[in-house]
């Protein structure tokens, strides 16, 4: 398999002129997403235009590499949106083929029955769910992915209000993008959206 990694996919200068010109149009959003947020990210995880080299990996689909932090939107030729992220912390993550079931703006969130089992000390209060806005955990923007069988996994990509969080492994399961970024991607994703949460290969 081809490197992702943040040395790897910007090496290979060679577009086609169809890509190059949505590619265009697509960095040209950027600097508005990374003025304004309340966390200086790393330049790694910042929302930028890469050359993954899969051209397996079908135009609109995302995936999720977790030792990386990386999300990937993908664009024509292997070309692709790369956002930073979090992901799920040790045990926790869940690799796999999804679909995105569902697309939700300032979504509603309650803690899954795990979770509350987990750490009662601190879910048990949110049984009955939190409202959407600026203090919920799952931020400006979710998509809710399902399985093959068109049921929710509870699984999510979904916004923040801990955007230092991002580039590390500390949720419960889902990916987690800044709620500047996951606007960004929320307006790109259509429902039906295939997303793969590829394996972890680090032990942490």
């Amino acid at each position: 398999m081809q490197d992702l990694r943040a040395d790897g996919p910007e090496r290979d200068p060679i577009l086609t002129r169809r890509a190059f010109v949505a590619a265009a149009v697509t960095v040209g959003a950027f600097p508005s997403l990374a003025v304004g947020h309340p966390v200086t990210l790393p330049d790694k995880y910042l929302p930028q235009l890469v050359n993954t080299g899969r051209k397996d990996w079908e135009a609109g689909s995302l995936h999720v590499l977790p030792d990386d932090f990386f999300l990937f939107f993908m664009l024509q030729d292997g070309l692709a949106i790369r956002y930073g992220v979090g992901v799920g912390r040790k045990g926790l993550y869940t690799a796999g083929t999804f679909t995105v079931g569902r697309k939700a703006k300032w979504p509603r969130w309650r803690p899954t029955d795990a979770m509350i089992r987990r750490e009662p000390h601190k879910y048990a209060r949110f049984k009955d769910g939190v409202a959407g806005g600026p203090n919920n955990p799952l931020g400006a923007r979710a998509l809710y992915l399902y399985n093959d069988a068109g049921r929710d996994t509870y699984l999510r990509i979904h916004g923040t209000n801990e955007p230092g969080t991002i580039g590390s492994a500390v949720s419960n399961g889902c990916a987690r993008l800044t709620n500047e970024h996951v606007k960004d991607l929320y307006d790109r994703v259509e429902i039906g959206a295939r997303v793969e949460l590829h394996p972890k290969v680090a032990t942490a």
